[in-house]
């Protein structure tokens, strides 16, 4: 069988990262087309990699060799980029945040859920071996007591992007979403409300830091901390139960297990790309007719969970996202 033809909307450093891990045979999938706003680092792509440029992604999206749609642009393309997908036809990987408000996202998965069109979240945290190693490991330190994500990376002023990737919205859209994502994948419930606090350099700026305490349908307390603010990078799951606690580091590929009379285990893991894990599920997903591991509703609630964080910091008040 001829492998899946992929169109890949965005070529910045997340895209590249696609770019480089579709050069991989064994995926059953190549590259055969590339779309960039920056027509000419774009071409540039394209030319590198002998596919086809578009400078309009609804071209790419209808060229006949094109049968699968990855997308990595800024979170603010994604709507009419999905529905364009939609319509034609084709099915979709996107990067995460799936769009920068609950109610774009919204829009997203009912068109595709409509049409009958997969569509995949690319939640990588959910294909990361430090994450999975501590899930398989949760019943070692009994019932648990609450959780804690924590996102802290360095500024970036080498990084410039235009304030509106992101609808105005800072680091909890951009990194934090993550973790807000992590809570539903971890504890296997709804985010029932949330209090936060955001920390902005001007009224009218994105928040550069944000606090969030979140309670599950289950009742779990869950503290999310993420900011871009701090020299160095701190990313982390701790799990907190009754007999022990884990904590999971995704950034040096660690867990680490303490029990009772201070007992603590380490183990390293292996570290695997997750976006070549996340390629691999949507197109074994799609090669056997099966749901999309990280499905286009996971994405949307993340969205949603970072609306009611932002309208909790503007309020000062808890949001209550399920009664």
């Amino acid at each position: 069988m001829a492998p899946l033809g992929i169109g890949l909307i965005g070529l910045g450093r997340h895209g590249m990262r696609y770019v480089r891990h579709l050069s991989d045979t064994s995926l059953g999938a190549r590259l055969v087309a590339v779309c960039r706003r920056d027509v000419e680092r774009g071409r540039a792509v394209a030319s590198q990699q002998g596919v086809k440029f578009f400078r309009d992604y609804e071209e790419l999206i209808c060229d006949p060799l094109v049968g699968a749609v990855v997308v990595a642009t800024p979170p603010s393309l994604c709507l009419p980029i999905c529905l364009a997908a939609v319509r034609a036809g084709k099915p979709l990987l996107i990067e995460k945040p799936l769009a920068c408000t609950g109610a774009d996202a919204r829009a997203m998965v009912r068109a595709a859920d409509a049409a009958g069109i997969p569509l995949m979240t690319a939640h990588t945290l959910r294909f990361d071996r430090a994450v999975l190693a501590l899930t398989s490991q949760l019943a070692a330190v009994g019932a648990r007591r609450y959780l804690v994500l924590t996102n802290r990376v360095e500024p970036r002023p080498e990084v410039l992007r235009d304030p509106m990737d992101y609808g105005g919205r800072g680091v909890l859209l951009e990194i934090g979403i993550h973790l807000l994502d992590l809570v539903r994948f971890l504890t296997g419930e709804e985010v029932a409300e949330v209090r936060c606090e955001v920390e902005r350099p001007s009224p009218k700026s994105a928040e550069l830091r944000a606090l969030a305490s979140l309670r599950t349908t289950g009742g779990l307390p869950c503290i999310v901390d993420v900011s871009r603010m701090t020299r160095g990078r701190i990313n982390r799951a701790e799990w907190i139960g009754a007999d022990g606690q884990l904590s999971a580091d995704w950034v040096h590929h660690r867990v680490r297990k303490v029990l009772a009379g201070n007992v603590v285990t380490e183990q390293a893991v292996e570290d695997v790309p997750t976006v070549e894990s996340v390629l691999r599920a949507f197109l074994d997903a799609l090669t056997s007719g099966a749901p999309m591991p990280v499905t286009g509703l996971d994405g949307q609630r993340a969205v949603e969970i970072a609306d009611a964080c932002y309208e909790s910091a503007e309020s000062g008040r808890v949001v209550c996202l399920v009664r």
